[in-house]
This record gives C-alpha cells, structure tokens and sequence, in this order.
C-alpha cells in the first residue's frame, strides 16, 4: 500500500518533454555569488538564457544546442532539465551577451547601480 503511494507521488512529478529538432528552447544558467553555489532560492534562483536552436536530440534526454561564439567553451549538449521551452515573451530572459559565463555556465553577481542614500544621525542619550 505503502510502495503504490509513493509510486503515485514520484509519478506525479514527471513531466514528459520532448523537443524537435529546429524548436527553440531557454537554456538554464545559475548565478554564482562569491563563494556560494548553485543551491540559491527566492530573488536569486537559476535564470534562463537566449534561445537556441536544437541541433539534434541524443539519446532520450539529451539535446545539441547551436550555441553562439560567445558560449563556445561550454559542451554544446545539455539534459533536458536545463532547457525549457521558448514561448517569445522577453522578461525572464537574461542577455548573454551582457553576461559573462565560464565554463561551468555560472556567472558572478555584480550590482550596477546604488539607487538610494541616506544618512542618519544617532541621538544620543544624557545617561546619569
């Protein structure tokens, strides 16, 4: 009884994806602050990065990607849990020309801009 629930719940989280040769797809990157690794949650969870062209599909869950010159040091084939499916709507999109990824496909966060000051005075108290 035991064994079928759980079967039922790891069932439940499988989601059959496949892509076609030709179809465009997001690649996943992580970002990479100091020392930290890829496990970051809320505002700095993993983003996705332009659209690529598949190649040709490998094996059941790999796909070669036709990668620009820019991300030529990365291996061109990726499993299918870092691709997701391009649906043209640009907001959750990083530029990768902008960013500047290494090998492992990480990127270093770096603030551009401080957008506010302030500047407050500590009152002091008469302590007797």
């Amino acid at each position: 009884m035991a064994q079928s629930r759980q079967k039922s719940y790891a069932n439940g989280k499988v989601c059959n994806v496949s892509y076609m040769v030709g179809e465009k797809i997001l690649l996943k990157i992580s970002p990479m602050k100091s020392v930290l690794r890829f496990g970051k949650k809320g505002k700095l969870r993993s983003r996705y990065i332009g659209h690529f062209e598949v190649l040709k599909k490998i094996g059941d869950v790999a796909y070669e990607l036709a990668l620009p010159p820019s991300l030529s040091s990365a291996h061109p084939v990726f499993n299918i849990f870092m691709l997701r499916k391009y649906l043209g709507d640009l907001f959750h999109i990083l530029n990768f020309s902008t960013v500047q990824l290494d090998g492992n496909l990480t990127y270093d966060v770096e603030p551009v801009a401080i957008l506010d000051r302030q500047v407050r005075k500590l009152r002091s108290k008469n302590i007797t």
